[in-house]
Formats: structure tokens, sequence, C-alpha cells
């Protein structure tokens, strides 16, 4: 009866990191139009500010800036805060973009360990949950579940073999 279980337990395992694993992609997938539509946002509001650099400062926003913050007028120095700062959003958005043509694996390991912070909090918060079937989910579906089965199979396997260590052996008398 307990090897019946285990058995079972072992599928439950294997089928809970399967779903898991399936997850992955989606995630990678969610995070990526998430960067790509807050890029184009910015790039449109932008493109205004570009376009008057284009045309007076030979393109180069830094020196539009610049400008802004040399003038007495408050507004200007206001605008020139306001510039630097869809300037700068827009160059790290580009980057997280980039960061995402990578191989699948380099998507992965880059949404977990360097994604930024605000867009992968979002992403999380309004995750919805999917089935994909595709090679590449299927695939992260798979290995989750054999990792997850064999990991936990291992800890309960050395577990095991702990308690059979510790348990009190029982003497036989010496004839």
């Amino acid at each position: 009866m307990i090897k019946f279980c285990l058995d079972y337990l072992r599928l439950i395992l294997f089928c809970s990191g399967l779903l898991i694993g399936i997850q992955v992609p989606a995630v990678v997938d969610q995070y990526e139009k998430r960067v790509d539509a807050r890029l184009s946002e910015a790039l449109q509001i932008f493109a205004g500010f570009q376009q008057t650099a284009d045309r007076y400062f030979g393109g180069n926003v830094e020196e539009l800036v610049k400008h802004y913050e040399s003038s007495e007028d408050l507004v200007f120095n206001d605008d020139a805060r306001n510039i630097r700062f869809i300037s700068d959003r827009v160059a790290t958005l580009q980057q997280e973009a980039q960061s995402l043509q990578q191989q699948a694996l380099w998507r992965v390991l880059h949404v977990v360990t360097s994604a930024d912070k605000q867009i992968i909090q979002q992403t999380m918060e309004q995750y919805s949950y999917m089935i994909l079937i595709d090679p590449q989910a299927l695939i992260w579906g798979i290995v989750c579940g054999f990792l997850i089965t064999i990991g936990l199979e291992a800890v309960l396997h050395l577990l095991g073999f702990c308690l059979l260590c510790f348990r009190p052996h029982k003497h036989s008398p010496n004839n």
C-alpha cells in the first residue's frame, strides 16, 4: 500500500512540476509584451523632444536638456528634468527589450535575475495562468516536473536513510 501511495505521490509531483514549468515561457512572454508596450508609449512621449533636439541640437537630446537647464525660466528647468527622465526611461526600456531578444534560456534567466522590478511586479500581479501547448512550454514543463520529482524523492530517501541510521539497534546477547 505504501509503494502504491508513493507511486501516486511521484505522479502528482511530476504533474505539478509540469504545470509549473509550463508557466515559465508564459510569464516571460507577458513580461516581454509589457516591456514592449511601455517602450512604445515612452517613445511616443519622447518623439516631440527628439524632434526638437534634431531641429536645434543636431539630434543631441543632452544638449536640449542643458539648454532647458540653463534657462532662467523655472518651467524650462522642470521640463529639463522631465526630458531627462523620459530619455533615461527610453534607454532603459530599449536595453530591456534587447535583453529579451536572446535564446529562451537566457531570456528566462534575465527575467528571473535582472528584470525591471516594477514591470515584473505588475506582470506577476496581473498574470493570468495559462497552458501553452508549444514545444518550448512543454520542454520547460517536463524538465521542471522531472527536477521537482527527483529533488523531492531524493529528500525523502535521505530522510529515510537518516531515520534508519539513527534508529536504536537491538543488540544480540553474546553466547
